[in-house]
């Protein structure tokens, strides 16, 4: 199957189509004997990357982001020579310290760094802590953004280059959530993740500033299943953790967490 019959294959809009041939020229590059990695994607973007993977017939890759449990990575394509264990990830880590006393958030050192110019497919994870931060990205870069990144939102910054082996990324902080439901459609399990109405979750979902698994759904009666991960542009991510049957009133028991 050549390119552009796999793009008609799996491609499902042109903003995806566009990213799947960015991917497949990298597959490409590593078939003529030559390393070759994306950029970092995000969770949606890794899953429309795999659905190109699988149907190419899964050539020889990697998934990395620098660290366990990163949410941002890129994929790595290796030549038929090259070991697994061989691949130098081209990946480093800056760390950012400030006086503790200043609370900065993630949206403060994302906005810094794009603030310098640099592209959001050369950062993956910001990992904030109390008076530290982690920030992932590619080893090119990470130059530019020690000399330039000097403060993020009213703090001033010292910023160092750190081995990945030194990161420490935050304890994740979690609410559980234990709530019935009429039925475990996508609106309703929203609205209990989320602690927001039913018909407001609706008008999200319509809108598409939802995501069932990290792919974009805009029906509200889809149906979530234990497991499944809800995203919200601006409200975050919850996880439907356990559904537990019925309660004496018919209803769907759930219990999901939410990501604070």
């Amino acid at each position: 199957m050549n390119k552009t019959e796999l793009l008609n294959k799996v491609a499902q809009t042109a903003d995806e189509r566009q990213l799947l041939a960015r991917v497949w020229d990298k597959a490409e590059q590593a078939q003529r004997g030559v390393p070759a990695w994306t950029p970092f994607l995000s969770q949606s973007q890794q899953e429309t990357a795999n659905r190109l993977i699988a149907a190419a017939g899964y050539p020889r890759h990697l998934w990395t982001g620098g660290f366990d449990d990163a949410e941002r990575k890129l994929c790595a394509f290796l030549p038929d020579w090259q070991e697994e264990e061989a691949f130098e990830s081209p990946l480093t880590a800056l760390r950012c310290r400030w006086q503790s006393g200043e609370k900065l958030s993630h949206r403060d050192f994302l906005g810094a760094i794009l603030g310098q110019g640099v592209d959001r497919e050369k950062v993956g994870d910001l990992l904030v802590g109390q008076g530290v931060c982690d920030i992932l990205v590619f080893r090119e870069i990470a130059p530019y953004l020690r000399q330039n990144l000097t403060e993020a939102g009213r703090a001033k910054l010292k910023v160092a280059e750190i081995d990945l082996s030194e990161i420490a990324p935050p304890e994740k902080q979690v609410k559980v959530i234990h709530d019935t439901v009429s039925s475990p459609r996508l609106d309703a399990v929203m609205a209990a993740g989320f602690a927001i109405g039913r018909s407001k979750a609706a008008g999200l979902i319509s809108t598409g500033k939802v995501e069932l698994n990290h792919r974009p759904c805009v029906k509200p009666d889809r149906t979530v299943n234990e497991g499944d991960t809800l995203t919200c542009r601006g409200l975050g991510k919850c996880v439907l953790k356990e559904v537990n049957g019925l309660s004496k009133k018919g209803r769907t028991i759930l219990v999901l967490e939410r990501y604070l």
